[in-house]
Formats: C-alpha cells, sequence, structure tokens
C-alpha cells in the first residue's frame, strides 16, 4: 500500500519521515504534487505490505494522510 503525507511546515515532514521509517518499508521526502494543496511543499510518500493501522501512520505533525490509488488520491485523515 501507498501513502502520502503532507504537513503544515518543512520540519514537520522531516519529522514524521525519521518516524514513519520504523513502521513502513520505505519513506522519502518530496514535493507535493500540483493536485494537492498544502501548508508546505514538502510531502512524505511511504510504501508498507499491508495495510498499517492508523494509529501507525497518525500522529501530531501530519496535515493530511492520503492512500494513493491508480486514479489518484483518497483521504484517509484530514487534521484541522
Amino acid at each position: 500500500m501507498d501513502y502520502l503525507a503532507t504537513f503544515h511546515t518543512h520540519f514537520d515532514a522531516v519529522k514524521y519521515q525519521k518516524y514513519i521509517k520504523t513502521v513502513a518499508i520505505k519513506a522519502v521526502m518530496k514535493p507535493v504534487p500540483r493536485k494537492l494543496s498544502s501548508s508546505c511543499g514538502s510531502c512524505v510518500m511511504f510504501t508498507s505490505e499491508k495495510e498499517l493501522p492508523l494509529s501507525e501512520m497518525h500522529t501530531e505533525y501530519l496535515d493530511k494522510l492520503y492512500l494513493i490509488k491508480e486514479n489518484g488520491f483518497q483521504i484517509i485523515v484530514e487534521n484541522e
């Protein structure tokens, strides 16, 4: 399963990438795709062999969390 997380600040993205590497197979920072908006231009894309419990992916750093699908992005979490 492939996921994409957006953040309010670049520093939050860096902290999240370090954290998510402990539960995901692969995690990389990238620019946010133009289709999505966020408060900062950095996102973390990560991959897991199985569907991760939301409790393992959700942190206070997140702005939004998406499941990456063939036809786009499905929002899973939206922090306000």
